[in-house]
């Protein structure tokens, strides 16, 4: 008796075995025969498949009975499942799919709004029969589902979400955006959903048609709805994604008005504006919020960044007016004897310094303000480091190369694993390289190539390769070491000293490889002097002689930059940029080039 049973349930076993061997290699089969669109071979094993274990392999059987247009089978096929699951009713859909295709429309009709009258009030069916339309792209249907189905739940979920999608795959911008809008009446909560739903829109891809229609209809339920903040709290969003500060700050000054804020967001965007170069509007969110008076919360971060925000507006500027950086001057000591000197208020004192030192050139009192800065009690170690690199700068523009030196190198030893103590770093292999001792300061710049900041790394990057470029390919060192001379005096604003030394490398060196470097640096030169025209000759002069080395591209990209923001010809600026994606598909300036075509072109360039 036990060797009988023993024998069944092994006979049972090698069965089962073999059953799940042979579905496993008709299911490969099928997939394959499938996928290669030979739906008369798939459609035997799909058929083998289906009446061994049914629904999993009903969508497959079904979509090639359809390709084979074998409609009486599939029609069978389907009635059969939903004789076995009647609540089902996407199955619905797919019997009317099948009239459809057999030119039978009016039952196909029927069959479709017949499953949507039988739906009841459980989610997990609205979204199925909402999928099962949305993949035939019967989209009014689905749409019809959605709302049938809200209706049907009592508002306790509304369904827009989808519905926006249903619309946004249908074409119909106007009806997705208004979903989005309608669901936000429902309430604040769902704000978070609906910006991650739009964010696709923004960036160097951006829908421009999308984005004007989403702010037209935006604006419209604003001035409608002028209580119901979800709205101004979108459009303020989305003006801030698209970076138009100015809109920005119109609608947030409302809502800070009748919300009676105390001025956070308001300054949230003028540090923005100030991150992204848009200082007009930093300056006037900044006097906003010093209208509150100096009782408000935001009043003495407003003053010392308002006066930071027109520093860098002034400085950013290559045309500096000697009465306007006077008159800067002016307000900082006014502020500065307002709040007094502390740690609270060291960024007024760093900025004053470089303004004085590096624009009025003042160099005593710079020096002198950022070691009464260093001085303060209470003053952060990291603070402390910044200013100290600051008065190593202007030890360096004084010529007291040593003396800087030795700064730099306080820092780097105070803070050698930290982002402030590798810029120390890097301004030490920069004086190496002043005092050409190019193979020291090769060998630091090799360190700082891997920094995690990225931008002493590219500086690094690019001091090295004009070493490794100009240095080693003879045993005459004279050129480069002129040239890092010039490179100095440009610093320390000695402009003149440093073209005469330039016109030496020339002169002397006429067939030496620094020769684009040369060009590159009286562009330099003459963008500080404001010679724009000469700037642009130089620039040219890379391009037409050195087409082939390193800086040409850069040469191209900036040549393009100085005809479109300086020299006044768009078209010129157009023809350069559009030269650079075509002759330098590979460069790092290819994004921002394409981009600045564009726009200039007239496109729509968010």
């Amino acid at each position: 008796m036990q060797l009988r049973i023993f024998f069944y349930l092994f006979f049972l076993g090698a069965f089962s075995v073999v059953s799940f061997s042979q579905t496993s290699s008709d299911e490969k089969l099928a997939e394959q025969f499938f996928q290669n669109k030979e739906f008369d071979k798939a459609v035997v094993y799909y058929e083998k498949l289906y009446s061994r274990q049914g629904e999993p392999f009903y969508p497959a059987y079904l979509s090639c009975l359809l390709e084979l247009k074998d409609f009486k089978i599939a029609e069978k096929t389907v009635r059969r499942q939903m004789k076995q699951s009647p609540s089902h009713l996407a199955y619905a859909v797919d019997l009317g799919k099948i009239y459809e295709l057999e030119g039978e429309s009016a039952k196909s009709k029927a069959e479709y709004e017949k499953a949507i009258k039988q739906l009841g009030p459980e989610q997990e069916g609205i979204f199925s029969l909402a999928e099962a339309f949305i993949k035939l792209k019967e989209w009014d249907y689905a749409i019809t589902v959605y709302r049938r189905g809200a209706k049907l739940l009592n508002g306790s979920y509304p369904f827009n979400m989808e519905l926006a999608d249903v619309y946004q795959q249908k074409g119909d911008l106007q009806g997705m955006i208004n979903e989005y809008l309608d669901v936000l009446e429902l309430g604040e909560s769902y704000l978070q959903s609906v910006q991650n739903s739009l964010q696709a829109s923004f960036g160097a891809n951006g829908d421009f048609k999308k984005n004007e229609l989403i702010k037209s209809l935006l604006i419209k339920r604003v001035q409608q709805e002028p209580g119901k903040e979800t709205f101004s709290e979108l459009l303020i969003w989305m003006y801030m994604q698209q970076r138009e500060f100015e809109q920005a700050f119109v609608q947030l000054k409302a809502l800070d008005r009748r919300k009676k804020e105390d001025g956070q967001r308001i300054m949230a965007l003028a540090q923005t504006c100030v991150l992204n170069g848009d200082y007009d509007v930093a300056e006037k969110a900044y006097k906003y919020v010093l209208e509150k008076g100096p009782d408000g919360y935001y009043y003495t971060s407003a003053k010392m960044e308002l006066l930071s925000a027109q520093f860098k507006k002034t400085v950013a500027r290559n045309d500096q007016i000697k009465a306007e950086l006077t008159d800067l001057e002016t307000n900082f000591k006014k502020t500065i004897a307002e709040l007094g000197k502390s740690a609270a208020t060291v960024s007024l004192l760093e900025d004053l310094a470089k303004l004085e030192a590096f624009y009025l050139h003042n160099t005593n009192e710079a020096v002198g303000l950022l070691e009464e800065a260093i001085r303060l009690p209470q003053l952060a170690a990291q603070k402390q480091a910044e200013c100290k690199l600051e008065l190593g700068d202007i030890y360096l523009m004084t010529g007291d190369v040593w003396e800087a030196s030795l700064t730099y190198s306080q820092v780097e030893k105070a803070f050698k694993y930290d982002q402030v103590g590798q810029e120390a770093k890097f301004r030490n292999a920069r004086i190496s390289f002043y005092t050409g001792d190019f193979k020291w300061a090769q060998a630091q710049l090799d360190v700082l190539k891997g920094s995690t900041s990225k931008l002493i790394a590219n500086d690094a990057m690019a001091l090295s390769i004009l070493i490794t470029d100009n240095v080693g390919w003879d045993s005459v060192t004279t050129p480069m070491e002129m040239y890092a001379r010039a490179d100095l005096l440009s610093f320390q604003n000695k402009d003149n000293e440093a073209l005469a030394v330039l016109d030496s490398i020339k002169e002397k060196f006429p067939n030496h490889p620094i020769a684009d470097d040369v060009l590159f640096k009286r562009y330099e030169i003459m963008m500080k002097l404001n010679k724009y025209g000469d700037a642009a000759l130089f620039l040219q002069s890379i391009l037409e002689n050195y087409s082939q080395d390193i800086l040409a591209d850069k040469a191209l990209f900036y040549l393009a930059d100085l005809y479109e923001n300086r020299l006044g010809d768009k078209q010129k600026a157009m023809g350069l940029y559009q030269d650079l994606l075509v002759k330098f598909p590979g460069s790092m300036f290819t994004v921002e080039a394409r981009k600045r075509f564009r726009s200039l072109r007239g496109d729509a360039v968010n």
